[in-house]
């Protein structure tokens, strides 16, 4: 399983998850690799021979509103609990999960108001029985089955995000992250439906969503710092 998104100003967090059974072939598709190894060409063109080598796979999303509702750890466990949810019922639910980076955000919400903040958000259903999660630092640069993860997680988020109307933020090149074009287009429009407003959007008063005043020898504000791909 892997995360892409993560960083972004706009958009969907997404989490990938591709199942591995032992009939699985051993070898790999050719080229396969972290997703941000890739050029997006060679991304999409991985996408039909990882669908063709696991044995299922999911990408789930959680909105922009429900990453500022329950944060973005909250937002990954929403995410990744329906991708688990698809594949459940297929009868491909996994035993063990790998999980890319040090942080199993997949855990259960701990304590009844974040348990409730998570609820409200969205619907999630935990699947059972919960499957263990191994976390692994750059399982996606070595691991083949969290690299298919990544990659289709990438390629079916871009394609959102490329997909959406733009009113002037330059989606199709950025896919939500920061660029100089992003930025002006949020100092030029604000901040839209599809922005982390809980984030701090460059430019912008991040309880207002409006330009920030421009002050004189003002120290300057870190941006939100991309957390992951």
């Amino acid at each position: 399983m892997d995360e892409v998104g993560r960083g972004c100003l706009a958009g969907p967090v997404s989490v990938g998850l591709a199942v591995v059974s032992r009939t699985t072939p051993a070898v790999f598709p050719a080229g396969l690799a972290d997703s941000k190894q890739l050029t997006p060409r060679r991304r999409e063109a991985l996408v039909t021979p990882c669908r063709a080598w696991v044995a299922d796979h999911a990408v789930g999303h959680a909105t922009p509103a429900e990453i500022d509702a329950v944060g973005i750890i909250g937002a990954l466990r929403l995410a990744g609990q329906r991708a688990l949810a698809e594949v459940a019922a297929r009868g491909h639910l996994p035993g063990a999960i790998i999980l890319d980076g040090t942080v199993n955000w997949l855990r259960e919400p701990t304590g009844p108001a974040v348990a409730a903040s998570v609820d409200q958000a969205a619907s999630a259903p935990a699947v059972r029985p919960a499957p263990s999660v191994y976390t692994s630092v750059k399982a996606d640069a070595h691991c083949a089955v969290v690299a298919a993860a990544s990659v289709l997680a990438k390629v079916e988020r871009d394609a959102l995000m490329t997909a959406l109307p733009d009113p002037g933020y330059d989606w199709a090149r950025n896919k939500g992250y920061t660029s100089p074009a992003h930025v002006e287009g949020l100092a030029r429009l604000g901040a839209s439906d599809l922005h982390r407003r809980t984030w701090h959007l460059p430019g912008l008063d991040r309880f207002t969503g409006a330009a920030e005043a421009v002050v004189a020898d003002a120290p300057a504000r870190p941006a939100a710092r991309g957390l992951g791909d």
